[in-house]
């Protein structure tokens, strides 16, 4: 039984396996694109729904505008590299929140949410490119499809998202929230902080394309760093990596970003 069940998944991760662009990076993809974005949108409306969203400010006028390049940076090199397919179903939304959480994050198919209390540390237009083109990589990367892929083959033997939805719904919208969250286990954690790593690379190089100085990545982290008051937890118990390797990891990654900048 076991032998079949070790088989079963090595059958699944062979068939489910996708590639993050450019990075190059073979991840799980158990789960169907358009299947995580109709929950994603689901749950975006939700958000929105619910929270004081800032519909006309400077500060919303901002978060449109770098959102807007960004996203038009990556369709353009999506285009030129045969992988628009990789955002077939994209609805594209930026909208700003009021909340004092240091926070930002981006649901599939390009739902993103800014928060008021990130502004202070982000401070300018560039600052804030910094979050979201991070923001955005996590999406483009597939990372929630990944973390998810993880707990349906975890926690339901790598059953099809459909049986899953089926059999257990209530499961599958709490993989899909995990997705999105701090896992419980330290593997989990562990494999958050390799997302984490390359959502700060690929959000350096959008950044860059978009047309904002990927260097200046370094001081906005700095200041995050600084905002936390020494309450960070150990590195090997965080889904992000500590602030001195995020930081040395940026800088070794610079040189490659700036290729891809182009002042505006």
């Amino acid at each position: 039984m076991l032998k079949k069940i070790f088989l079963y998944s090595s059958f699944l991760l062979v068939l489910g396996c996708a590639t993050v662009p450019i990075t190059g990076r073979r991840q799980l993809s158990l789960v169907p694109s358009a299947e995580m974005q109709q929950m994603s949108y689901a749950s975006y409306k939700q958000v929105l729904d619910t929270a004081k969203v800032v519909n006309s400010s400077q500060n919303t006028a901002m978060v449109k505008r770098v959102g807007g390049r960004i996203q038009r940076a990556v369709e353009q090199y999506m285009a030129q590299n045969n992988l628009s397919d990789q955002l077939a179903g994209y609805a594209w939304e930026f909208n700003l929140i009021q909340d004092p959480q240091v926070n930002a994050w981006c649901m599939p198919g390009g739902k993103v949410a800014v928060y008021t209390g990130i502004l202070p540390v982000t401070r300018d237009e560039t600052g804030l490119a910094v979050v979201m083109g991070h923001e955005i990589a996590h999406a483009i990367a597939k990372h929630g499809d990944e973390r998810m892929s993880q707990g349906l083959l975890q926690q339901l033997g790598g059953a099809t998202l459909q049986a899953a939805m089926g059999s257990n719904p209530s499961l599958t919208n709490n993989l899909f929230l995990t997705a999105y969250g701090a896992g419980s286990q330290l593997g989990l954690l562990a494999y958050g902080r390799k997302q984490e790593s390359e959502a700060d690379e690929l959000g350096l190089i959008f950044m860059a394309m978009a047309g904002y100085d990927p260097q200046q990545a370094v001081p906005f982290w700095e200041r995050m760093a600084a905002g936390k008051g020494g309450q960070a937890p150990p590195e090997f118990l965080s889904t992000h990596p500590s602030d001195q390797t995020r930081i040395a990891d940026i800088q070794r990654h610079l040189p490659d970003a700036m290729k891809y900048y182009k002042k505006q």
